[in-house]
């Protein structure tokens, strides 16, 4: 019996790490060479996701989209999971399962790259008009994603395992991971041994690049609606003027940061979005501020939330006014890269890129929901980011030319074919180099 016990433990951990090293050379020439045949297909994807951009939990195009790429490969779909997600799963013999996480959604705003597939899609968001932009990369990332998936169905006598494909909505408002665990992500699929995502950034394309530990900051989405008393603007003592509580709350609060925190500990409050009021000559009855908070240690960002919510019932107080409303819609931890998996991962990606290959020194203030698949038990899961600009520009932007616009800028403007082919090739690596060569 003890005999069966080991015997079951060293087939395990034989799944830890695959026995036969990668050769990294080998393939990647392969997918090169796949990449060589596939990109214009991936291209027309990316274009068509680019300019169809779909708002958080309403990605339903983009979805349906995805999930008819994954079929022909071969994969099983399961759609609407967690609202508008999606699981792909394909089984390839006894090994370890390898969540790989691409995000649907995009930003209410409007796009200005004069790019010829440039998005021109209106909607309504919280009740008002908006344009609908992919001013973030989740459109490269998606193009990589099923990409990835190509490459690695070509090479499927190269690896043992299952491969589960997730493609997760509403990202941006850090929601969309929690709800598709709650529809049952780790119950209904399997649960995943390893997970992988990329994110773009204002980089040279083709550079790849990684840190373990602690990544992402912390997020925690805010929003605060102050009550007031109505009336005209010419006679504001008649009133209690919820949009002079906001402003000072907006104000105000930033003393939170800069005389309560640790100034040696990161830490940030923004006030994004104040929504308020009709006319110039019309005091509302109320007005709602958006914001998010973003933090790394767990008492940093415990001092955040009180002091925010502190400041709000003092500014409210102050004026006479009701007590406001505060609640945090949506929040999420941060991404924390397992040291072993991004070590081993890093060696790969060193071989294959070079010196393109580049560990970061510094956390990204940024903030992402991939951190609530780490939590929900994935083991061992690498966060990772790739470049998108043409590397002429990020040189002349270091010499003190136009500064790169960042991700959320309306000029985000990815080069493509260098940033999918890069996303393809890193994603396929990784995965490959735990699945065995």
């Amino acid at each position: 019996m003890i005999g069966r016990f080991v015997g079951l433990a060293l087939a395990l951990c034989a799944w830890a790490w695959p026995a036969q090293a990668l050769d990294v050379r080998a393939a990647n020439s392969w997918i090169d060479r796949e990449l060589d045949q596939i990109y214009p297909d991936l291209f027309r994807l990316y274009a068509d996701i680019h300019a169809n951009p779909e708002l958080s939990s309403q990605e339903t195009r983009t979805a349906a989209l995805l999930g008819a790429e994954m079929r022909k490969l071969g994969f099983t779909v399961t759609e609407h999971v967690g609202g508008s997600g999606l699981v792909a799963i394909v089984r390839n013999g006894a090994g370890p399962t390898v969540l790989v996480r691409t995000e649907l959604d995009a930003l209410p705003m409007e796009e200005r790259t004069g790019l010829p597939y440039a998005s021109r899609v209106q909607t309504n968001y919280r009740g008002q008009p908006t344009f609908v932009a992919h001013s973030c990369g989740h459109d490269v990332h998606m193009a990589s994603w099923v990409g990835a998936a190509r490459v690695l169905m070509g090479m499927k006598d190269r690896w043992r395992g299952t491969l589960m494909f997730v493609a997760q909505p509403a990202e941006e408002t850090v929601s969309g991971a929690t709800a598709m665990l709650k529809d049952g992500l780790f119950t209904r699929f399997p649960k995943p041994d390893y997970g992988f995502a990329l994110h773009t950034g204002p980089y040279a394309a083709g550079q790849v690049l990684y840190r373990p530990g602690a990544l992402t900051s912390a997020a925690d989405n805010i929003e605060i609606t102050f009550k007031g008393r109505g009336g005209h603007g010419s006679s504001p003592d008649t009133t209690i003027d919820p949009v002079l509580i906001a402003a000072r709350f907006v104000v105000d609060v930033q003393s939170v940061v800069s005389r309560e925190k640790n100034p040696q500990q990161p830490g940030v409050v923004t006030i994004g979005a104040i929504q308020g009021g009709t006319a110039g000559n019309i005091i509302p009855d109320e007005v709602t501020v958006r914001g998010t908070i973003r933090s790394y240690d767990p008492e940093v960002r415990a001092k955040l939330l009180a002091g925010v919510e502190r400041v709000a019932l003092a500014a409210a107080m102050m004026a006479g006014a009701p007590k406001p409303e505060i609640s945090k819609p949506q929040s999420a931890d941060s991404v924390v890269n397992d040291p072993e998996l991004t070590e081993r991962t890093a060696a790969v990606f060193r071989q294959a890129f070079g010196q393109s290959a580049i560990p970061k020194r510094d956390f990204i203030t940024a903030s992402e929901d991939f951190s609530q698949f780490a939590l929900a038990g994935v083991p061992r899961s690498l966060f990772f980011e790739i470049g998108i600009y043409d590397p002429g520009r990020v040189q002349a932007a270091r010499n003190g030319g136009p500064p790169l616009p960042f991700n959320h800028s309306p000029q985000y403007a990815p080069v493509p074919e260098p940033s999918i082919r890069t996303g393809v090739k890193a994603t396929s690596l990784a995965v490959l180099n735990v699945l065995g060569g």
